[in-house]
């Protein structure tokens, strides 16, 4: 990002493992202020309820590699087999409006942004425990076992990024983690426009 959009709205990496509850945070800090979440794309399909273009971007794998040619992604990454990606022009255009945009990605994503200079606050998002962890995973269930068990492996690998992040945030209570999330984009809100 560039010193002249510096004033736009804060992308707000927002990472953890699978289960750990970034739609719900991110839906809780939504209904409190000027946020707004960042509709990722992936080619994986969609679960049950959710929408093209609300919860996703679904894109067959073509459209997806083409876009990736236009350079119209922020970032993006290969994650269970399927492709994520953060659309540049969706996302660049929220920070004009929104105070903050919410950007749920996982933390090779969020590599991928820091690798390429993009402006951000990183924030980790890590479970009580990881039995938590698995309770909400099978809560879902849409996943069978062997996912289940590939997303907790994930998880593991995951948490030893967690340093790598500006804050954590331990999603014990998801009250709690509002409030605590919402007073560290403030924060950083008032230290970029004083």
């Amino acid at each position: 990002m560039t010193e002249e959009n510096s004033a736009n709205g804060i992308l707000v990496v927002l990472s953890g493992p699978s289960g750990v509850g970034k739609t719900a945070l991110s839906d809780r800090l939504i209904g409190t202020g000027d946020y707004v979440r960042a509709i990722t794309a992936t080619t994986r399909s969609p679960r049950d309820g959710e929408k093209n273009g609300v919860d996703y971007h679904f894109l067959d794998r073509s459209a997806f590699e083409a876009r990736i040619g236009e350079k119209g992604f922020l970032e993006y990454a290969e994650v269970h087999g399927n492709l994520y990606g953060s659309p540049r022009q969706d996302i660049e255009k929220q920070q004009q409006t929104a105070r903050a945009v919410l950007l749920l990605i996982d933390v090779q994503g969020a590599e991928n942004l820091r690798r390429h200079g993009v402006d951000a606050l990183h924030v980790f998002l890590e479970p009580p425990s990881l039995e938590e962890l698995q309770r909400r995973l099978a809560n879902r269930g849409d996943e069978t076992e062997q996912e289940m068990k590939l997303r907790l492996e994930n998880a593991l690998a995951e948490l030893e990024h967690k340093n790598r992040y500006d804050h954590c945030v331990v999603n014990s209570d998801l009250g709690r983690a509002t409030d605590q999330l919402i007073g560290i984009i403030e924060a950083e809100w008032q230290r970029r426009n004083g």
